[in-house]
């Protein structure tokens, strides 16, 4: 069948007369979202005239690369060259004026033979044209007051970019998680209400725990009551995750400041591990605790990341003596700047409040590395029994 995207009634019926009683009309982008999801077999989806523009562009961008074969067909009141541009440029198949619908019916035609035409070229050149999983990207430091939250939420407000990318941010900190009052998120439900799916979460319990932010962006915000820890294992963690990377282009997640086995579950689905840490010689100790830790277990180097916070303060230890304490590059080096605990302190984040500030063109500059291909989108994995193996890059070595 086909999706028509319009929440007003009287715009749908004609659309919807249009292309025959196998079409679904559906009030919102994000509802396309969750049932593209599930249907991995659809290839047309229909943008009515109500959408918004950039969102319906964002949308389009969004299954550009993760799922090839998809059609996104754009209704508009008035067909203008600019509209047409940023609609080829992000990927969808045809634009069509709303009362044109004999046209309408010929594009979503088109859009179906095209997919057909991708997903058989695919067959036999042996390239995989299912849907993909999105990006894990996981913020880890095993010292506390590093800036690891304040990294973690601006980070995915940068990935994100105003609804160009999807983007779902995770507070893994379950016993002290302060993603949500850091973005001013107070929703009822938390990832602690994920406990009884376990292993077997389905959408609808998925979709409960996801509080909306900001274009694109999309948070899960950690337990209030730090006992509830207790009742999240690694199972429940990686479910959240592995549903999450279904359906987001990227994920990014908050860890604890502990190498325990729920930060293990996260790092065995992640495919960027930014690895935090301070000019203080407990911060650079702990890391390369971390970095020895990691070896251990068999973890890649390549997908690890070494970000410096506040790389520029005076304090008797300088970014060249860490990097050869760790025998390692560093990746980022974020300056220090007062303008930061400020704008934590208004509940606002620094890299949308104030996109030129020196702070956000760093880690904006990480995020454009990141979106633009330092690692890239992976195909979708062959499925594994909850708990075996992880999904990602990062998925541990079996000892021989």
């Amino acid at each position: 069948m086909t999706y028509i995207v319009e929440r007003d009634a009287g715009r749908a019926e004609p659309l919807l007369g249009a292309l025959g009683g196998s079409a679904v009309v559906l009030d919102s982008l994000e509802a396309a979202r969750r049932r593209l999801t599930d249907d991995v077999s659809e290839d047309v989806v229909v943008v009515g005239a109500d959408v918004d523009l950039q969102a319906a562009v964002a949308f389009a961008e969004g299954y550009r690369l993760t799922r090839p074969s998809l059609g996104v067909v754009l209704v508009r009141r008035r067909v203008e060259s600019s509209v047409l541009s940023d609609a080829l440029y992000a990927g969808m198949r045809d634009v069509v004026e709303e009362r044109d619908l004999t046209g309408l019916t010929r594009a979503v035609d088109r859009a179906r033979r095209t997919a057909t035409a991708i997903r058989d070229q695919g067959a036999i050149e042996g390239i995989d044209v299912r849907p993909r999983r999105g990006q894990v990207v996981t913020v880890f430091s095993a010292k506390g007051g590093t800036g690891k939250t304040t990294l973690a939420t601006n980070l995915a407000a940068a990935i994100a970019d105003n609804g160009r990318h999807t983007t779902c941010l995770v507070d893994l900190d379950l016993g002290f998680g302060d993603v949500g009052i850091t973005m001013q998120l107070f929703p009822s439900r938390t990832i602690a209400d994920a406990t009884g799916a376990g292993a077997a979460l389905d959408d609808e319990t998925l979709d409960s725990l996801i509080a909306p932010h900001s274009p694109g962006l999309d948070v899960i915000v950690a337990p209030v009551a730090p006992d509830e820890k207790e009742k999240i294992g690694p199972d429940v963690v990686g479910a959240v995750l592995d549903g999450l990377a279904r359906r987001y282009e990227f994920v990014v997640v908050d860890t604890a400041p502990s190498l325990d086995e729920l930060a293990v579950a996260a790092f065995d689905r992640t495919d960027t591990l930014l690895l935090l840490a301070t000019l203080d010689i407990p911060a650079v100790k702990n890391l390369k605790l971390s970095l020895e830790m990691l070896d251990l277990l068999d973890y890649p180097v390549a997908q690890r990341r070494i970000v410096l916070n506040r790389a520029d303060a005076k304090v008797g230890l300088t970014p060249e003596d860490t990097e050869r304490t760790l025998k390692t590059d560093i990746a980022v080096r974020l300056p220090s700047s007062r303008d930061v605990p400020a704008s934590v302190n208004r509940g606002t984040l620094i890299v949308l409040e104030n996109p030129r500030h020196p702070v956000s063109q760093e880690i904006r500059a990480l995020a454009h590395r990141i979106v633009g291909g330092e690692q890239p989108f992976l195909s979708q994995p062959s499925p594994m029994a909850g708990g075996q193996e992880g999904r990602g890059l990062f998925r541990r070595k079996r000892s021989s």
